[in-house]
C-alpha cells in the first residue's frame, strides 16, 4: 500500500500556505499526485436582509466574492506546486458546503491534509466543526497539522496511540506509508485502571507487533498505565518521544440527527502539538 494521490483543503485563510507547503513537501516525498480543493463554502446572509440595499444583488455579490476567493485560492496552490517542482498536481474550486467538498472529494484521494483550528483566530467554531466532519464522515484518513509551528518532516519518529478498536486498527493500516518511512515507531496502549494490563494488552500489542512486521514496519511496543484522560496521555507521551507524527482512531457517538467526536478525540484535535492521522 503506498498514497497515490493527496489532497488538501486551500482556503483564504493564514494557516494555508503552510497547509500547502507541507502537503507539497509529503507529495514530493511519497511520489504521488497532489490535488488543492478550494470549496466556495455557502453564502452568509445577513441576520437583517432588508438592509441589504437588494437582497437580490447582496446574494449575488456575495456568490462572486466567495467565488472569486476559491479561484485566488487555487491560483496561489498552482504557482506554489509549480515553484516546487512538483510534477504532478492540479487545483478545484467547488461551489458547495466546504466540509462535504471536502468529504466528496476525498474519495477519490488516499489522504486529506487539513489543519487544526486556531482558537485565537475569528471563525474558529466553524473551522474546527469542519474538521471534525471531516475526519467523522471521510472515507480516507485525515492528517491534520498543528496550527502552532513548522513541521517540515513526517513521521521520522512515529507514534501510534492502540486500543485494539476498529478505528485504532484502520488508522495503523491507513498510516502504513508513513510509518514504514519512519526512523522509529513507538506503539503504545494506556491501562486506565492499572489492573491487569499485562493479561489483557500484552498479547494483543504482541499480534500487532507480528502484524507490522509483516508490513515492512519495525515498532516497539509499550503498556503504561496513566491517571490521567487519555488525550493527554497520547500528548505527553508524544511529547518524551518529540513524536513528528500521531497515529489514533477517530471516535464518534450519535446525539440526536447528527455524529459528534468521542471527548478523547477531540480534546487532541484541540491540543495536539504534532501532526496527527486519524480514521474513523
Amino acid at each position: 500500500m503506498t498514497y497515490r494521490s493527496l489532497l488538501v483543503f486551500l482556503d483564504q485563510d493564514p494557516l494555508c500556505a503552510a497547509r500547502t507547503q507541507a502537503a507539497i513537501r509529503l507529495a514530493k516525498d511519497l511520489d504521488c499526485h497532489l490535488v488543492g480543493v478550494a470549496p466556495t463554502g455557502l453564502v452568509e446572509f445577513p441576520a437583517a436582509p432588508e438592509a441589504a440595499a437588494s437582497f437580490t444583488d447582496f446574494v449575488s455579490l456575495a456568490w462572486d466574492t466567495i467565488r472569486d476567493q476559491a479561484a485566488q485560492a487555487a491560483k496561489r496552490f498552482g504557482d506554489d506546486c509549480r515553484a516546487a517542482g512538483l510534477k504532478s498536481f492540479e487545483a478545484v474550486t467547488d461551489e458547495a458546503e466546504k466540509a462535504a467538498s471536502l468529504i466528496r472529494h476525498a474519495h477519490c484521494s488516499d489522504l486529506t491534509v487539513l489543519t487544526q483550528a486556531d482558537a485565537r483566530a475569528r471563525g474558529h467554531a466553524a473551522a474546527q466543526a469542519m474538521v471534525e466532519q471531516v475526519v467523522l464522515y471521510s472515507a480516507r484518513p485525515t492528517l491534520i497539522l498543528p496550527y502552532a509551528g513548522r513541521f517540515d518532516t513526517f513521521a521520522t519518529n512515529a507514534m501510534v496511540a492502540w486500543d485494539d478498536s476498529r478505528e485504532a486498527a484502520r488508522a495503523v493500516s491507513d498510516a502504513l506509508p508513513m510509518l514504514r518511512r519512519a526512523k522509529r515507531v513507538q506503539v503504545v496502549s494506556w491501562d486506565e485502571t492499572g489492573v491487569g494490563s499485562d493479561a489483557t494488552l500484552r498479547p494483543r500489542l504482541e499480534a500487532l507487533h507480528q502484524w507490522l512486521m509483516w508490513q515492512g514496519v519495525s515498532a516497539e511496543m509499550r503498556v503504561e498505565t496513566t491517571d490521567i484522560g487519555v488525550a493527554e496521555a497520547v500528548l505527553s507521551r508524544a511529547a518524551d518521544m518529540s513524536a513528528d507524527l500521531i497515529v489514533m482512531g477517530a471516535y464518534g457517538h450519535a446525539r440526536w440527527a447528527q455524529r459528534v467526536l468521542g471527548g478523547a478525540t477531540r480534546g487532541l484535535l484541540e491540543s495536539m502539538t504534532a501532526p496527527v492521522l486519524m480514521s474513523h
